[in-house]
Formats: C-alpha cells, sequence, structure tokens
C-alpha cells in the first residue's frame, strides 16, 4: 500500500434549489477535470434573498485529490 499525497483545491458551487444541490454541482464539476477526488469539507455557506425569499445558494468548498504517482 501506498502512501497518498493530496492536493487541496477550493471550488464554490451554487444553486437554485439546495445547499446540497450546490455541493454536488461542484463535485460534479470539479470531477470533469480533476481526478482521484477523494473528500470535501464545506468551509462557507451564504445565499442570495430576493422579495424576502431565499433565490439562490452557494457553497465554498475545499476538495481534496490524490496525486498520481510517478513512473519509474
Amino acid at each position: 500500500m501506498s502512501d497518498h499525497v493530496y492536493k487541496v483545491v477550493e471550488l464554490v458551487g451554487s444553486s437554485e434549489t439546495s445547499i446540497e444541490d450546490a455541493i454536488q454541482t461542484a463535485i460534479k464539476r470539479a470531477g470533469q477535470t480533476l481526478r482521484h477526488l477523494h473528500w470535501f469539507e464545506v468551509v462557507q455557506t451564504r445565499g442570495h434573498i430576493e422579495d424576502g425569499e431565499v433565490r439562490h445558494y452557494q457553497v465554498v468548498l475545499k476538495a481534496g485529490f490524490a496525486l498520481e504517482d510517478e513512473a519509474p
């Protein structure tokens, strides 16, 4: 078993539906260009209010992915 080294990136996901959907949006999009995503941490949540109602959710995440081993 090899030791893992992780790179951490910051992502911002948004959704008109929910905080959970904003998280899924960020992770799904990051997964299109980043390999080996292993974990995430929500570091901030916020939203947009219009006419007294929540209209938009935004979530800031830190996501970690394992760096690939170098070829021998």
